[in-house]
């Protein structure tokens, strides 16, 4: 049968091929933000969570890929029925949502334990999901004798990208975690039905004589050579970092959630779509004139902060990048007999990108190097893949590349004292001098507290915590109202430890840090600690889970000071949150919100989950005078101070700073299950 023939075939012949692809490929891309967004809160809401579930899925994709192509030697009757019983054992593992007994303790290494966990709980449906696309093809191919729908690739990616637009904008707001996991796996039931049908269909269809590849399209399939199988795998590798390192940088600077998550992964997957519908969508030359523009433009604004701006810049940077490798992609797709062969090197590819970006880079790179050198490196395939005049642009491109990337790198380095990085994120140090000599700490790229050096400064609280912010006016009302009464203070986040500054002898403070780097940092970098009048303890671990473990601490004070660069991990503003801090808590005692943040809206959040625990919300905003040397160290900000004690609120310092909170209409509660960040974009 020739390709004229495949046009001529029936739809109901096609039918189940592309039913069975789109709703695998649905399924394979749902399933995605729902586990990740369930473990992220059990590892601190860190960024890293989602780079290292990319890791999984790209590598269980490979392995899916990898088997497609592999079992395509045992023929199409036997493949099927392997595949068939494969299928039937993946129900017993059902339902896929993750149990709490995973959640670690401590100080645990994460990345081995969310791959594990991962492994364990959704491990064998995703595998057979990833090998759908390939493995149905084949069928395809060995039954019908047509040349193969690489549109079905298209097709696929489409439900893809449907299920990630979904996830945010009807299953979370809609769905419960749970309900989610129970509903895709009743879907995920129907499809290993369907999948299996097809698959004994397809063998019965087949001719007797079918082979593992049967006969090519043209007279003899060439062989592949190793250099283009490299190429495909460059590639798909190139997409693959692309996607990670922008969605890293993104994620650390706003928020880690699913929400932000799903943005670049849908354009990464439109450009897979565009480029194996048809060749139309891909104008090499339009792609190649906007990648030589958008390269050097995301280099210059690598160090920003202004994500307005670059965040736009960074995922249509990233558009244009995928375009041009899937587009060249598509371009060298091979002869059909060489079909899963084909897809299991863009796996490998996506694999080997995903592991550089989430592993190897934590690893080896001190500081977030890994978006520069991507970049570098994208330019530098730009310049391998033209030939002739174009290549001399594509140099200059590169060349311009590598100089803002390095001027990027010497900025972010420059003056730093002391740079770590761990799964978290990465801690950096730096000395001023003017117009008073004070210390700071940065986690990636935002300031996270700091210390005025000198003996006249000792135990001087600065930053964010100076005397006019909710911390301060917290303390002052106390001292008078309770004048040299000890109090016990626990405190999520640790920081530069500058709110240990407050502690007075009889006083007992308790930090919980999931960051082994912070803490570090913290003790021999800055001497708050050591200063403090206070009692001070460190429990290592993410706070919120450190508190579920412990007995009632009977807090006077608690802080909830914990961000990851100035992202806020949304599982410490939930209900199950709310709950935890209440049991903490005296019955009079404070919580202290840290609320400053430019791109969400937390304060209506927090004073929904008050309410509900029979608290009270008031806001305290400082922008200080900046009057005196010392004070110029003092920063804007914005904290949520909540109380069931209304005279304590109302009352000397607090009573002057404290303003009442607006009310974000429709605004629903934020739970464990439930909680959408757009509804507090600023």
């Amino acid at each position: 049968m020739t390709a004229s023939d495949a046009l001529a075939l029936p739809r109901h012949a096609i039918l189940p091929y592309a039913g069975t692809i789109f709703l695998s490929a649905f399924l394979l891309f749902l399933v995605q933000p729902v586990v990740a967004k369930q473990i992220l809160p059990w590892f601190g809401g860190s960024a890293a969570v989602w780079t290292t579930c990319m890791v999984f899925f790209q590598s269980i994709l490979l392995a899916g890929y990898a088997y497609a192509d592999f079992t395509n030697k045992l023929g199409l009757r036997r493949q099927a029925a392997l595949h068939a019983g494969l299928l039937a054992l993946s129900l017993a593992l059902l339902p896929i949502l993750p149990d709490a007994s995973w959640k670690p303790a401590g100080d645990a290494e994460p990345i081995g334990r969310i791959l594990l966990l991962l492994t364990v709980t959704i491990g064998l449906p995703y595998f057979l999901l990833s090998s759908t696309t390939p493995l149905l093809q084949a069928w395809y191919w060995q039954r019908f004798r047509s040349a193969v729908p690489y549109r079905l690739f298209a097709l696929s990616n489409f439900a893809s990208m449907l299920a990630l637009l979904g996830f945010p904008v009807l299953f979370e707001p809609a769905l419960s975690l749970p309900q989610l996991g129970v509903g895709w796996s009743v879907l995920y039931a129907v499809f290993a039905v369907v999948c299996a049908i097809t698959g004994f269909v397809s063998a019965r269809g087949a001719p007797a004589h079918s082979t593992a590849a049967g006969p090519s399209t043209t007279a003899a399939a060439a062989p592949l050579p190793l250099n283009r199988q490299m190429l495909w795998l460059a590639l798909s590798a190139m997409g693959s970092m692309m996607l990670l390192a922008v969605t890293n940088h993104v994620t650390q600077n706003i928020a880690s959630v699913p929400f932000l998550w799903v943005i670049p992964l849908a354009l990464y997957l439109l450009t897979f779509i565009l480029c194996f519908d048809h060749p139309r969508w891909y104008k090499r030359t339009l792609f190649l004139v906007l990648l030589a523009a958008a390269v050097p433009a995301m280099a210059w604004f690598i160090g920003s902060l202004n994500l307005r701006v670059a965040a736009p810049l960074y995922f249509a940077g990233m558009f244009v990048a995928c375009m041009v490798c899937h587009g060249e992609l598509a371009a060298l797709k091979p002869d059909p007999s060489h079909l899963t062969r084909f897809y299991l090197m863009i796996s490998v590819g996506g694999a080997i990108g995903a592991v550089l970006i989430a592993i190897v880079a934590p690893l080896t790179l001190p500081g977030y190097f890994e978006l520069g050198i991507v970049l570098v490196l994208l330019a530098g395939l730009l310049a391998v893949r033209l030939q002739g005049a174009p290549s001399v642009l594509a140099i200059a491109v590169t060349a311009a590349s590598l100089v803002l990337v390095v001027r990027g790198g010497m900025d972010y380095t420059d003056g730093i004292r002391i740079m770590q990085r761990d799964f978290y994120g990465v801690v950096r140090t730096r000395d001023w001098q003017e117009p008073a000599p004070y210390r700071t700490m940065y986690h990636g790229a935002i300031m996270h507290g700091g210390q005025l050096l000198g003996a006249k400064y000792k135990n001087v609280p600065a930053d964010y915590f100076s005397p006019g912010s909710g911390y301060g006016r917290v303390f002052a009302t106390l001292n008078e109202t309770a004048p040299g009464q000890p109090r016990s203070i626990g405190v999520i986040g640790l920081g530069a430890g500058v709110l240990a500054a407050y502690g007075r002898p009889g006083d007992s403070m308790v930090f919980y840090e999931i960051s082994p780097r912070v803490v570090d940092i913290a003790r021999s970098e800055f001497s708050l600690l050591a200063d403090s009048g206070a009692k001070i303890e460190v429990v290592m671990g993410d706070g919120r889970l450190s508190l579920e473990r412990e007995a009632p601490r009977r807090y006077d004070v608690m802080g909830i000071d914990a961000f990851s660069g100035d992202s806020i991990p949304m599982h410490l503003i939930t209900r199950e949150a709310m709950a935890q801090y209440a049991r903490h808590l005296k019955e009079d005692g404070v919580i202290v919100f840290q609320a400053t943040n430019r791109f969400v809206n937390l304060p209506p959040v927090i004073k929904k989950l008050a309410s509900e625990v029979g608290m009270h919300a008031v806001l305290v905003s400082d922008t200080p005078p900046n009057a005196d040397d010392y004070t110029y160290w003092y920063s804007s900000t914005d904290q949520v101070v909540v109380s069931r004690n209304k005279a304590l609120l109302s009352s000397g310092a607090l009573a002057k700073g404290a303003v009442e909170i607006a009310d974000l209409p429709g605004l629903p509660t934020f739970t464990d299950a439930h909680h959408n960040l757009v509804r507090i974009l600023k």
